[in-house]
């Protein structure tokens, strides 16, 4: 019988649905992906149909949770904040979203998300980094030094340390509401602020933003 592309549809929404319980309730490594095809009702061999890996689908939660984030983020963004106060709230927004998958973030920051992940390891983590560097250049070049608003790659690499150091931070924080996670993304949004100030000091020639999101 012919598979149509409303029940593709449906049975993948089905596969990231059972995924998000799973993963929720066992944790990223305790979650097999036999585990996921069963709760889904197909095939083991069917679900690589739609993620060819565990970390594949576990990004495709994150990243629907970032996208959720960025549209609200988008929506509050006055255009007055500075640089260190823009980043702060993206971050923040994201954080938020985010929280319904924290006890698992820290497990595929290890395998997907870390500066040394090849890119073949998770094709969504790589996409997802591209995005947010992206958006964050693009915070850079309204909100930043003049001569700065093409950030080089090492800033920007910088940039990508402190916010998976934010995230690392976050994702084993037990302070009330999270309080102090805020304090360190307020530090370190202020710190790569300041950096872009002695970049501008300094006059980097280098202004390669896309290199620093390839995988070395």
């Amino acid at each position: 019988m012919r598979v149509t592309a409303q029940k593709k549809k449906e049975t993948r929404r089905r596969i990231v649905e059972c995924a998000r319980k799973l993963f929720g309730d066992k944790g990223f490594e305790q979650t097999t992906t036999r585990d996921i095809a069963e709760t889904a009702g197909i095939a083991a061999g069917t679900m690589f149909n739609y993620f060819p890996t565990k970390e594949a689908l576990a990004m495709t939660l994150i990243c629907e949770a970032l996208d959720e984030a960025g549209t609200e983020f988008d929506s509050r963004l006055r255009g007055d904040e500075t640089v260190d106060e823009a980043l702060f709230a993206h971050v923040a927004v994201g954080l938020r979203h985010l929280a319904p998958h924290r006890n698992y973030v820290g497990e595929v920051l290890e395998t997907a998300l870390s500066p040394f992940a090849r890119e073949a390891v998770c094709e969504q983590a790589q996409q997802l980094r591209v995005g947010h560097l992206e958006t964050v250049g693009e915070l850079i070049a309204l909100r930043g030094p003049a001569t700065s608003r093409v950030p080089g790659t090492m800033t920007m690499h910088l940039y990508w340390t402190l916010y998976l150091g934010v995230l690392s931070f976050w994702a084993a924080d037990e302070s009330p509401n999270r309080e102090d996670t805020l304090v360190v993304l307020d530090q370190s949004m202020r710190l790569f602020a300041g950096s872009l100030s002695s970049e501008s000091k300094n006059g980097e020639e280098d202004h390669d933003v896309v290199d620093v999101t390839r995988d070395r």
